[in-house]
C-alpha cells in the first residue's frame, strides 16, 4: 500500500528539490535540518527521507550520499505547486472582484464630490498594479515544434506565447524548464529579473537556451502589459462656468471633447507620475494638448498598499484656486487611502 504523503514528508521533498534546485548537488539530511523553518532534527529527516525514497520521489544517485529528485519527485512538485498557484489566482480574483465593486462606487463618489466642491472638471482613475510580480510560468507542450508558455503576473494578467523551436523537446526536458524558470523567477519584478539571473537560467537550459529568451520576452509582455484602466468624470460643465473657457464656442467644444476621451485623459494624469511629489501642477502649454492650452491641471496620486494606486485630475482655468485645490487633493487622497486599507488590515490582523 502506498505511504501517504503528509505535511512533513511534503515540506522536506519540496526542501531537498529547491535546495537540488539552487546547487545541482545531492542534499543530504544534515543540510535540510539547517533550515531555521523546519526544526526538524536530522535522524528525524533522514526517517522522512527513507520514506520518500522508499515512495519513489527522491533517489540516492551515488552510495553515501545526498538525495536527489526522481521524476515522480518533479511531478507532485509542480503539479501541487500548480495548484497552489491556482488557488491563489483564484482567491485573489474573487478579492478583487468584491473590492472593485465597492471602490468604483466610492470613485464615483469622490469624483461628484470634487466637481461640486471646486467648481472644475474632475476625474479619477481606478487603482492599477505598479512594478508587477511575476506570479507563475507553465510550459506546455502543444507539438513537436511549439511550445506554449503561459505566464501569470500579479493583478490575474495572464499571457500566452506560442514559441516556435527546431527542436522539439520531452515531457520530462519541459518538466525540468518549469522548475527552473518558476525557482529563478517567482516573485521578482521586471526590474529585478538582471543579467546574472538570465545567464544562469541559460547556462542552466543549455541547447534550451533560446527558448529561454522567448519566455522571458513573454514575461516582460505579461509584467509590463498595460492595464485596462477606467477613468471615472464629472463637472465637465463647470468649464463654462470660466468665460475665458466658455466664450469661444469652436475652443469650448474641443475642451469637452478633449476631456471626455479616454486616451488624452490618462496622458495628462500619466505625465507627472514619475515625480516622488504627492500632487503635481501642469499648466497651459505644458499640457501638450492643444484644447487644454487655456487650462491648468493639478494631479495626485493616491496609494492603497500591494503596488497598487490610481490617479485624481481637477482640469480648470489657469487662473484657479491652486490653494483650495491642493488642500482638498491633500486631504482627499489621505482619506481615500484609510478607506480602503482598514478593511483589508482588519481582516489580515
Amino acid at each position: 500500500m502506498e505511504m501517504e504523503l503528509d505535511d512533513r514528508k511534503w515540506t522536506i521533498l519540496k526542501a531537498i528539490i529547491q535546495t537540488y534546485l539552487d546547487t545541482g548537488d545531492p542534499v543530504g539530511s544534515r543540510t535540510i535540518s539547517k533550515m531555521s523553518d523546519l526544526n526538524l532534527s536530522s535522524a528525524t529527516i533522514r526517517n522522512e527521507m527513507s520514506d520518500l525514497e522508499e515512495m519513489g520521489l527522491i533517489i540516492q544517485p551515488h552510495t553515501s550520499s545526498g538525495r536527489i529528485p526522481s521524476d515522480k519527485g518533479y511531478r507532485l512538485y509542480v503539479d501541487r505547486l500548480m495548484e497552489e498557484k491556482e488557488a491563489e489566482v483564484s482567491s485573489m480574483r474573487q478579492l478583487m472582484i468584491s473590492r472593485e465593486d465597492k471602490m468604483e462606487m466610492l470613485l464615483k463618489q469622490i469624483v461628484r464630490y470634487l466637481a461640486v466642491n471646486t467648481n472644475y472638471a474632475t476625474m479619477i482613475t481606478s487603482p492599477q498594479y505598479h512594478r508587477t510580480k511575476l506570479k507563475f510560468i507553465q510550459l506546455s507542450i502543444v507539438d513537436e515544434g511549439q511550445i506554449l508558455a503561459t505566464v501569470v503576473a500579479e493583478g490575474n494578467v495572464v499571457k500566452n506565447r506560442i514559441i516556435h523551436m527546431e527542436h522539439g523537446l520531452n515531457r520530462d526536458q519541459v518538466l525540468q524548464l518549469n522548475i527552473q524558470l518558476n525557482s529563478r523567477l517567482n516573485g521578482l519584478t521586471i526590474e529585478e529579473i538582471n543579467l546574472a539571473t538570465i545567464s544562469r537560467l541559460k547556462q542552466e537550459a543549455g541547447i534550451q537556451s533560446e527558448l529561454i529568451s522567448q519566455v522571458l520576452d513573454a514575461v516582460a509582455d505579461a509584467i509590463s502589459q498595460e492595464e485596462d484602466v477606467e477613468v471615472y468624470t464629472s463637472g465637465a460643465t463647470n468649464i463654462f462656468r470660466y468665460p475665458e473657457l466658455a466664450s469661444d464656442t469652436d475652443k469650448a467644444s474641443g475642451l469637452i471633447h478633449a476631456f471626455e476621451e479616454k486616451h488624452p485623459l490618462l496622458s495628462l494624469m500619466d505625465q507627472e507620475q514619475g515625480s516622488e511629489q504627492a500632487i503635481q501642477v501642469a499648466i497651459g502649454s505644458e499640457l501638450g494638448n492643444e484644447n487644454l492650452k487655456d487650462c491648468s491641471v493639478v494631479t495626485a496620486t493616491y496609494d492603497l498598499g500591494d503596488g497598487m494606486f490610481g490617479r485624481i485630475g481637477i482640469v480648470g482655468p489657469k487662473r484657479m484656486d491652486y490653494d483650495k485645490v491642493v488642500d482638498i487633493l491633500k486631504n482627499l487622497t489621505g482619506q481615500l487611502d484609510a478607506v480602503y486599507k482598514e478593511p483589508k488590515d482588519k481582516c489580515s490582523g
